[in-house]
């Protein structure tokens, strides 16, 4: 099936949409009339545009309120339908997309909307064009697909047949099930959007919240499938409307939507990628650091009980570990700053197959800059620029470690690495989580929203079925003033234990403080034991409860090197969140470290 995407989409004059489209590999485009309207580009020159970068005009849209109950009203736009054939056939496209009316005036006679539609199908069909009727999820009185099919069927003519839009339905309460049943060949167009499900005004809820495939709530598949018992053989083409996509860099827009198209076909197994093999665990996490950081982390990792193990052997890069958990200090930064998580690896069952998944959704690997004899990693870039390194089963990758004779021993009792907290840049949130889904094979976890000392925050986790691998994903839901605690995107590694009371004992990097008003509320909410919360307090550790009665403990570490700090959890049977609760009680007490070290 052919590909396609609405200008609307992205962001840039229309010579910039349509130059990322192309450049994303999309077959077409819809044409949204704004940006032709605002473009000093006559109509043939975008078609010769387009077709020099072959791409089709597959929809102009849209055309507004066309049925009315005053006759003069429509009479008028007729005559302005005929102006925009004009500029159609200008531009080489043969469709049109005419939503239902949301005018005062809207018709609710099917009989009368029927007629109208007829009379403007019979104009465009002298044209050699098609009318594409959709019906508006806040339309007047048409809003949903089975009254637009209704009217559609009843008008009976060649050349009018039905958009549908994957937003319009699914925001509806209209079973889409009888999508099915529609007339082969009548379905002129397919736009697609997924969405969070949001309770909101659903004019707001679209013009502002869609996002593409994989991205949202929508069974989109199972959407995409009933359209296609229907007979539908046009393009599947993307129509999202979303403030952070329209301020994007258009190039990237454009490959993140390409992502999503090609993660919805193999989910349709319209086009088949590569599976996903399965991912067994966490190798290592590499943070880089600078002259300035690297003292602080490396104070950190001993008073957790990390060992600096091996030294790399053509590299200022240090090996720390502790049981299975390996962290990576890469001292080779060319700008200094912050510390941050550079890299991570992940050992696959079947790396070059990861490699190629990762390439046929536009997420090429890199190879790692080494000498010969060095071990060689494929790495994949992440949105926010992290390197995602796969590996195969076993440490093979040891081997560029010179050992520095020190055993990694049992340390404090950590035992692996448990999940990655990731902060996101603001406009690649959404992105982020597409590519850990669809390119890593991860599955979503819950999605939390939590109000933070500094803003509200939102957090999104992905996680494989065995849950070896974790990843954390958050975002400050409004970019932060110049007046925010300057901790830019801040990141954090989470280690497991069991017995999450005698590691905190057996720590010598102190915990970060936690307000007695904390245990105070624990007692309250949980109703726990006061010699459990007394022991809790004592070593600064955090209770979290599921509705399901599952536990968590946990603890935190003040933020080193101006941005990274570390997480020791002990999950009890069952629990499957990641203690979003005390993000708030954490970042508080982070902040009230820094300015009170």
């Amino acid at each position: 099936m052919r590909r396609s995407i609405a200008t609307v989409c992205l962001s840039g004059t229309l010579d910039d949409k349509l130059t990322a489209a192309a450049a994303a590999g999309f077959d077409g485009i819809e044409l949204f009339e704004n940006d032709l309207v605002v473009s000093p580009t006559a109509p043939a020159e975008v078609r010769k545009r387009c077709d020099d970068l072959g791409l089709s005009i597959d929809l102009y849209q849209p055309f507004r309120d066309l049925d009315s109950t005053d006759d003069g009203e429509f009479r008028r736009s007729l005559d302005r339908a005929e102006r925009k054939f004009d500029v159609m056939a200008a531009l080489g496209v043969d469709t049109v997309l005419v939503c239902s009316s949301v005018a005062p005036a809207a018709a609710d006679d099917d009989d009368l909307i029927a007629a109208q539609l007829t009379e403007l199908a019979g104009r465009a069909q002298a044209r050699g064009m098609r009318i594409a009727y959709e019906a508006l999820a806040w339309g007047r009185h048409v809003s949903t697909w089975d009254r637009s099919w209704r009217i559609v069927r009843r008008a009976g003519h060649p050349a009018l047949g039905l958009c549908l839009d994957s937003f319009h339905v699914l925001s509806r309460e209209v079973s889409p099930a009888g999508i099915a049943d529609i007339t082969p060949g009548k379905i002129f167009f397919l736009q697609l959007a997924d969405a969070p499900h949001l309770s909101m005004d659903v004019l707001q809820w679209s013009r502002h919240h869609r996002l593409f495939p994989g991205q949202g709530a929508f069974d989109l598949p199972g959407f995409v499938r009933l359209i296609l018992a229907a007979g539908y053989d046009g393009p599947l083409s993307l129509e999202v409307f979303n403030d952070v996509f329209r301020q994007s860099d258009p190039a990237r827009t454009a490959v993140d939507a390409m992502r999503s198209l090609i993660g919805l076909e193999d989910a349709l197994a319209v086009r088949r990628l590569p599976g996903a093999p399965e991912l067994i665990g966490h190798a290592f996490t590499e943070f880089a650091v600078d002259g300035n950081s690297g003292p602080e982390l490396r104070s950190a990792l001993r008073g957790l009980g990390f060992a600096h193990t091996g030294q790399h052997r053509t590299k200022p890069v240090e090996l720390w570990e502790q049981g299975t958990a390996r962290i990576v200090l890469n001292s080779a930064v060319t700008r200094p700053g912050p510390a941050a998580i550079s890299a991570f690896a992940v050992t696959s069952t079947d790396p070059g197959r990861s490699v190629t998944r990762a390439g046929a959704l536009l997420a090429p690997a890199h190879p790692n800059v080494r000498e010969p004899g060095e071990t060689e990693l494929a790495a994949i870039t992440a949105p926010d620029g992290t390197s995602v390194f796969v590996t195969p089963p076993g440490d093979g990758w040891r081997a560029d470690f010179l050992t520095t004779g020190v055993p990694a021993g049992s340390g404090a009792g950590l035992l692996t690495v448990d999940h990655l907290g990731l902060a996101q840049p603001f406009d690649h949130f959404d992105e982020a989580g597409l590519f850990y889904h669809s390119v890593l094979g991860l599955d979503h976890l819950a999605t939390e929203e939590y109000a933070a000392p500094f803003g509200l925050m939102r957090s999104r986790a992905v996680a494989n079925r065995s849950r070896t691998v974790r990843v954390a994903l958050t975002v400050a839901l409004l970019r932060r003033g110049e007046w925010a605690p300057a901790v830019a995107d801040p990141q954090h590694v989470a280690f497991t234990t069991d017995d999450i009371v005698a590691t905190a004992a057996a720590l010598t990097l102190p915990p970060l403080p936690v307000p007695d008003n904390y245990y105070d509320d624990l007692i309250a909410r949980f109703a726990l034991d006061a010699d459990l919360v007394a022991t809790l307090a004592r070593h600064g550790i955090l209770y979290d409860r599921d509705p399901s009665g599952h536990e968590l403990l946990h603890l935190y570490t003040p933020v080193f090197g101006g941005r990274v700090f570390f997480e020791i959890v002990e999950r009890r049977p069952g629990y499957d969140r990641f203690g979003e609760p005390d993000a708030p009680v954490r970042m508080a007490a982070q902040r009230h470290r820094r300015l009170n070290p």
